[in-house]
This record gives structure tokens, C-alpha cells and sequence, in this order.
């Protein structure tokens, strides 16, 4: 399995600030860009499953809205969590 509990709790370790801290946006915004991450790849192997790519088309429109909520409450995070994750080329 690509993602389990001990990788979850690496993610959240690190954009978070504690393993613990699973409800924070930060630690949220982390987790769905490594599920998007891993579907890509998968999609690239995989054109014609329809089910995947729908699934990412959610986990992307997710990711957007709490990006979006975060740069509306506190731009100075939203700032960061872009800059650690590489969302903006």
C-alpha cells in the first residue's frame, strides 16, 4: 500500500508540525498533493481509467479550495506551504 498510517503520520510530522495535528490545512494541503502525486504516475501508466481520473480531478478541486481558504485566512502560510511543496511553477 502506498500510503500507510506511518507515512501519514511523516506528512503531518513535517508540514503540521506534529503527527497529531491532522485537522490543520497545512498538514491537508501535504497529504492530498502526495495522493494527487502517486495518482499522476499512476494515470500515466494507466490513460484509460476513468474511475482514477476522476478521483484526481476531486483530490485536485479539494487541494484548490483549501489552498484558497488558507490565502483568505493567513497569506503569510499560504506563502510557505506553496513554497515547501513546489505547487508554483
Amino acid at each position: 500500500m502506498y500510503l500507510d498510517s506511518a507515512k501519514k503520520a511523516e506528512i503531518f510530522e513535517k508540514y503540521a508540525g506534529s503527527a497529531k495535528n491532522t485537522g490543520s490545512t497545512e498538514g491537508q494541503v501535504a497529504l492530498l498533493t502526495y495522493r494527487i502525486q502517486h495518482l499522476t504516475e499512476h494515470m500515466k501508466a494507466n490513460h484509460k481509467d476513468h474511475a482514477t481520473n476522476r478521483a484526481l480531478v476531486m483530490l485536485v478541486g479539494q487541494r484548490r479550495s483549501l489552498l484558497s481558504y488558507l490565502k483568505r485566512k493567513d497569506i503569510e502560510r499560504y506563502r510557505a506551504i506553496i513554497k515547501q511543496l513546489g505547487l508554483r511553477k
